[in-house]
């Protein structure tokens, strides 16, 4: 099964245009989890200017206290560049997962993917700091199959493939050619023992499509979840997110 982990995100940063706690991020957690949603994913920026250091946490001690009364676990995922205060909090957080995810000053979204070459030294031993620590460690990813082939050298879990200029494909051509390279980015992976996750951009339209990309594990969804919720109601659409990948929903 291909999970789901939804990106809280978007609540926070609806909260934060007013001020005050409406909405409430962890009431928005708590619709994901009933709807089914395998796991919950944040990006807490330096910025601040979404998720804050006290939603992150506040959704951990949550998860914590649901995954004591149940035997199915919800993951907790927590994505950021590798600067210190953020690595310090997902040491205490402890996490199921963080996706290193290198940022760019003033971008709007993560579009960027790492550079093994250039940044492999400085990453192997936040890795290894990390796993150490019993948190499974994913890199943001492009479909470079070298790129891929040295993420396993400097020690981390998994991948998180950029789908982005897949989600942006227009023509039948285009997409075909995107999908391709995330499949042999899919295939190399698997051949190297690593895991793989996606994320960027999905929505209903793209996303029946990755069911078939190899050994996928899972998505993250934010921005076009959150959207389609406005017009279905958040329940509704992460199960209809759940439905195009391939999941049973009651």
């Amino acid at each position: 099964m291909i999970c789901l982990s939804v990106n809280v995100n978007k609540i926070a940063t609806l909260r934060n245009s007013r001020g005050g706690n409406i909405p409430k991020v962890l009431t928005a957690v708590d619709t994901c989890i009933d709807a089914g949603a395998q796991g919950i994913t944040v990006h807490p920026r330096e910025d601040q200017r979404h998720i804050k250091p006290l939603d992150v946490y506040e959704i951990a001690q949550h998860l914590k206290e649901i995954n004591s009364k149940t035997d199915a676990e919800v993951e907790y995922n927590i994505e950021g560049d590798p600067r210190p205060d953020l690595l310090d909090m997902v040491l205490e957080v402890r996490p199921t997962q963080c996706t290193l995810v290198p940022v760019v000053s003033g971008e709007i979204t993560s579009h960027t993917v790492w550079d093994i070459k250039q940044n492999g030294d400085m990453l192997k031993p936040v890795i290894a700091s990390l796993k150490e620590a019993g948190i499974r460690v994913s890199l943001f990813s492009g479909t470079d199959l070298e790129q891929i082939e040295r993420t396993v050298d400097i020690g981390a879990d998994r991948i998180e493939l950029y789908t982005a200029p897949y989600a942006m494909a227009e023509t039948e051509t285009e997409i075909q050619r995107e999908f391709t390279l995330l499949q042999k980015a899919g295939e190399k992976a698997l051949e190297l023992g690593l895991g793989a996750n996606a994320g960027h951009d999905l929505n209903l339209e793209n996303l029946p499509l990755m069911q078939q990309l190899p050994g996928l594990l899972e998505v993250s969804i934010g921005h076009h979840l959150m959207a389609d919720a406005l017009y279905i109601g958040l329940e509704n659409a992460v199960k209809t997110y759940r439905s195009a990948l391939g999941q049973v929903v009651d």
